[in-house]
């Protein structure tokens, strides 16, 4: 049986992206079954045209250069790299909602689903984590 991982992105931020996708994108790379549930502001990080322009923190607008100089994937390529690796992208049904998005307004290749899709696929986790 393969190592399940099973992350929850409730946050906007770019921190809060690099996280999620290096987290995301390592255990898939080394066979881990991986599923992101994307809620609340963590739907910035797979919205169309949020996750290209994601916030630093106040104060740590200097932190942008350094990305750049340690040739850090973007987050747009990151989220690329997911989606190649296989990793399972599901945006919160019920955040949607009350946020009123559509699917459309999302990255290609996601599923939406509730809280329920998401538990089937942590049940199982070997690693739980929240971002």
């Amino acid at each position: 049986m393969s190592t399940r991982v099973a992350i929850i992105a409730s946050n906007g931020g770019l921190f809060d992206a690099y996280k999620v996708f290096n987290i995301a994108t390592a255990s898939a790379a080394t066979d881990a079954e991986v599923a992101i549930f994307f809620t609340f502001e963590g739907l910035n990080l797979i919205h169309k045209k949020a996750h290209h322009q994601l916030p630093l923190p106040e104060g740590r607008e200097h932190f942008a250069e350094g990305f750049k100089n340690a040739n850090v994937p973007s987050i747009p390529e990151l989220v690329e790299m997911a989606q190649e690796l296989g990793v399972k992208i599901i945006a919160c049904q019920m955040t949607m909602d009350v946020m009123n998005l559509q699917k459309e307004e999302f990255i290609d290749g996601i599923e939406v689903g509730g809280a329920v899709t998401f538990l089937d696929f942590a049940k199982d986790a070997n690693v739980s984590l929240t971002f």
